[in-house]
């Protein structure tokens, strides 16, 4: 960590002998680490606007092939590949500031090793001359021990010349902006603000967390509703929106008000970039969208052309097997030609299906006529419907001898 924290140290020192304040120097170092990482901050914004924008085609993707999980995600991957989309690119470049953080909180808590650069051998002969000269180590119980060399440093710069002869890299450093001292860490119990006298500078360092918190909460509202993002990224959008504010009250509590006063720069600069970037990219990609739009239909287009065109030969019989399809696809194209014969096949040939017994109501299990040819099931209701020559029962009316012989000699009489 060293090795990243030092030039950055450097940068830090180089910065407050230039403007000659420390909190206008953290100010100018969040502007030049937002300068610096500029390049990947655009790149993870570009690369987060246009995974938002397929948002549609997945959907489409997942509909379409809803239940074959396989298939959808390689279909997936092939639009990322086709239109050159990282999904995790956008994340990577967003933990580039974290590192740059860590690095500027070593060089906040080590100004003598760190940021002057003053070797181990001339620290050790610090710290002795910080006895003999009454430096009270025991206040560090109080005001943590990780930060000793920072306490050491305020010392030194209000007894500079007993030190200036131990290392020509020692300098004399005020951490004094507005009057609050950004070396101590802001307390949070408000109700013994003024115990001792002095009511700003506690009240001061108070609202540092409190602003950075206001700050990181309107940087995550502004980039979320900046975004067209699907209702998955929204809720995570509104999930950061809560914990980010709350990451910035916690760490401006716990360490020193630099710390927190670099969070607040750093808030304010984002805040700006994010609208900047948002609206040079809506641009850029709008232009992007119509280009693809425009290619996705003319292949829309080529398709269906094709389509048409071999259905017009498979109709005229002038298709012709493609040298270049593989066996997998023939064999499959051979067994779909196969099932639909089969099917063909059994819609003519089909046995006829048996009549119910509504429609045979002379049927009996498999006699056809067991109840008579011409059975009507409500002949006591409906005489009218029982046929000629049968009497109600469904028998053949029985003539008597006489009325036959007599009807036979009416009809001799009349030839």
């Amino acid at each position: 960590m060293d090795l990243i924290a030092k030039p950055f140290g450097k940068l830090l020192l180089l910065l407050y002998n230039f403007t000659g304040n420390y909190g206008i120097a953290i100010f100018l170092f969040a502007f030049v680490v937002k300068l610096i990482l500029l390049p990947f901050s655009m790149k993870s914004k570009k690369s987060i606007m246009r995974s938002t924008r397929f948002t549609p085609y997945l959907k489409k993707l997942e509909k379409k092939y809803e239940g074959n999980k396989q298939k959808y995600q390689e279909e997936v991957a092939k639009l990322y590949r086709e239109e050159h989309i990282n999904p995790m690119s956008g994340c990577l470049w967003s933990l580039i500031p974290f590192p740059i953080l860590l690095a500027l909180y070593r060089a906040i808590r080590f100004p003598i090793t760190i940021m002057m650069g003053v070797s181990e051998e001339a620290y050790a002969t610090i710290q002795s001359l910080l006895a003999t000269l009454g430096y009270d180590a025991s206040a560090l119980t109080t005001r943590g021990a990780a930060y000793a060399q920072l306490y050491e440093s305020q010392f030194i710069s209000g007894h500079f010349d007993q030190f200036a002869g131990i290392s020509d890299k020692l300098q004399q450093i005020d951490y004094h902006f507005l009057g609050l001292d950004l070396g101590v860490q802001p307390s949070w119990r408000f109700w013994e603000f003024g115990a001792n006298g002095d009511l700003w500078p506690q009240i001061g360092l108070f609202l540092i967390p409190i602003i950075s918190a206001v700050l990181s909460w309107l940087q995550s509202k502004i980039s979320t509703s900046m975004s067209t993002a699907a209702p998955e990224a929204a809720g995570t959008g509104r999930s950061m929106m809560l914990m980010m504010p709350l990451m910035s009250l916690w760490i401006g509590f716990i360490m020193p008000g630099a710390l927190g006063l670099y969070w607040i720069a750093t808030s304010v600069f984002s805040i700006i970039q994010e609208t900047l970037l948002t609206v040079y990219y809506n641009k850029q990609l709008d232009a992007e969208d119509e280009e693809r739009n425009a290619r996705l239909k003319a292949r829309d287009e080529e398709i269906e052309r094709k389509r048409l065109e071999t259905e017009k030969a498979r109709e005229e019989g002038n298709t012709v097997v493609n040298p270049n399809t593989s066996r997998r696809k023939l064999q499959a194209g051979e067994r779909q030609r196969a099932e639909q014969k089969a099917a063909e096949w059994q819609a003519t040939h089909a046995p006829k299906k048996k009549k119910d017994a509504d429609d045979e109501p002379s049927r009996v299990g498999d006699r056809p006529y067991a109840r008579g040819r011409a059975y009507v099931p409500d002949r006591f209701d409906n005489i009218d419907a029982v046929p000629a020559g049968e009497n109600a029962d469904g028998a053949a009316e029985l003539i008597p001898d006489g009325a036959a012989e007599t009807e036979d000699v009416g009809n001799d009489q009349e030839n």
